[in-house]
């Protein structure tokens, strides 16, 4: 029997209508457009307005064309990963809440809260469900409202973060096709550099910590982009050793890394 791989086969993303550009926040926080588009490159990001929406409002309508691409029936999806760190609630998951909103009843789904490398460890946990031939179809979603936790006063983090996301449909391929090898890593000590610093079982909520800003991204950008880069150079060389590949046999590279770090100056 040929060897079983989970294979891409429909890519759908959604991003809200609304577009907070550079100059709109030159008249929020003490920054310019030159400023931002020196160090971030970014230009503008898409913001999701409207009372009581979270991200499996952004995740649904994704979802739905997404089965559409890939001729796929609701009852037809075996399991839901939703990447985020701003779901809708504290529970239920995103996950089930979009599955609700999609029409998807016959599978299940559940939250992955990882941050920045999110949508990278759903895919990699998809495509073991995959693989082990036990599910046909399985989606993996990434979005996050992360103005929903961000300071529009503090610069170094609200220049760079907007709302939005995508969606992945996995199935089974035996032709050689789809996702080949993967090395997944973290490391908890640098979570003094980037967290949430309230809202956890460690320091619930309380009027004290909403009126402290606690409820915010903190983010000591130079020590998280320096590790990131750093990393990520040393992973590819790693899989691609795994693999016995070359830096000649990689035709295109692709770093999926969401916190670019401005420099405060």
């Amino acid at each position: 029997m040929s060897k079983i791989t989970a294979a891409i086969t429909g890519v759908q993303g959604f991003v809200p209508e609304y577009k907070l550009t550079n100059k709109e926040l030159e008249t929020m926080v003490d920054t310019t457009d030159e400023w931002i588009t020196t160090r971030t490159g970014i230009k503008e990001r898409h913001i999701l307005k409207g009372e009581n929406l979270g991200p499996s409002d952004m995740a649904a309508p994704a979802v739905i064309e997404l089965m559409k691409k890939t001729k796929t029936k609701p009852e037809e999806v075996d399991l839901l990963i939703f990447a985020t760190v701003t779901a809708d609630m504290i529970f239920p998951a995103a996950a089930n809440l979009t599955m609700h909103k999609a029409g998807i009843k016959n599978g299940f789904g559940y939250d992955i809260n990882a941050a920045c490398s999110g949508l990278l460890y759903s895919l990699a946990t998809a495509s073991k469900f995959i693989e082990s031939g036990q599910y046909k179809k399985v989606i993996v979603c990434g979005f996050d409202k992360m103005s929903s936790i961000i300071d529009y006063t503090d610069r170094t983090t609200c220049v760079i973060f907007g709302d939005g996301g995508g969606a992945l449909m996995l199935e089974p391929n035996t032709d050689g096709l789809g996702i080949q090898d993967s090395i997944l890593e973290s490391d908890g000590s640098g979570w003094k550099h980037l967290h949430q610093k309230a809202g956890g079982s460690a320091m619930p909520p309380t009027q004290q910590t909403v009126a402290d800003n606690l409820h915010y991204v903190y983010q000591e950008g130079q020590p998280v982009f320096k590790w990131a880069v750093s990393k990520m150079a040393d992973v590819s060389r790693d899989i691609m050793d795994r693999n016995n590949l070359s830096p000649d046999d990689v035709a295109y590279l692709c770093l999926l890394y969401t916190s670019p770090s401005p420099r405060d100056s």
